[in-house]
């Protein structure tokens, strides 16, 4: 399924943006392909911009790097458990208080990448065990309706969000 044809009663609203800002791509090549542009992106901004704040109290380029990590785990997990037509409401999490305690800004920027890769591949693989049936399944996350396969949009869109940040408040 491409992304433009996913019904929009499949997400909530405030996800809109992610979806259409990705026109039309395949989910699973998507998944793949936003991996490899966005290390390759990530390894061509300056070394002294992954620290760097462009306004007290927001997060760095590596927060901002492993917040994607962990939103990835966050959503894949409701995506696995809404496939398995667990009908069991699931709750939101507190992005500020997981970047808060990530220790991501300590990390190197090499771990960072290699556990977003490592992450991908194991989303990939999850996605890609998915029948017909799975990927339409629809449940409760942070009190919103979602379909698995709008969750694999979500996540693709949300890393391109943050991409788009960083060209537009880190590089400039």
């Amino acid at each position: 399924m491409k992304s433009n044809q996913l019904p929009t009663n499949e997400y909530p609203v405030f996800y809109k943006t992610y979806i259409q800002e990705l026109e039309e791509v395949e989910l699973i090549e998507e998944m793949e392909i936003c991996l490899h542009e966005f290390i390759k992106f990530v390894q061509n901004i300056p070394m002294d911009k992954f620290d760097y704040q462009y306004e007290e109290g927001k997060w760095t380029i590596k927060e901002i790097i492993q917040h994607l990590i962990d939103t990835e785990r966050v959503f894949s997990y409701r995506a696995l458990r809404i496939s398995r037509n667990d009908k069991t409401p699931l709750p939101g999490f507190d992005e500020n208080e997981y970047v808060a305690n990530s220790n991501g800004k300590e990390r190197s920027l090499q771990s960072l990448l290699t556990e977003m890769a490592v992450v991908r591949q194991s989303t990939l693989s999850l996605f890609n065990s998915f029948s017909q049936e799975q990927v339409t399944k629809i449940g409760i996350a942070s009190n919103n309706e979602v379909s698995v396969r709008a969750i694999g949009f979500i996540i693709i869109g949300h890393q391109k969000h943050h991409q788009k940040i960083f060209i537009e408040r880190y590089l400039n």
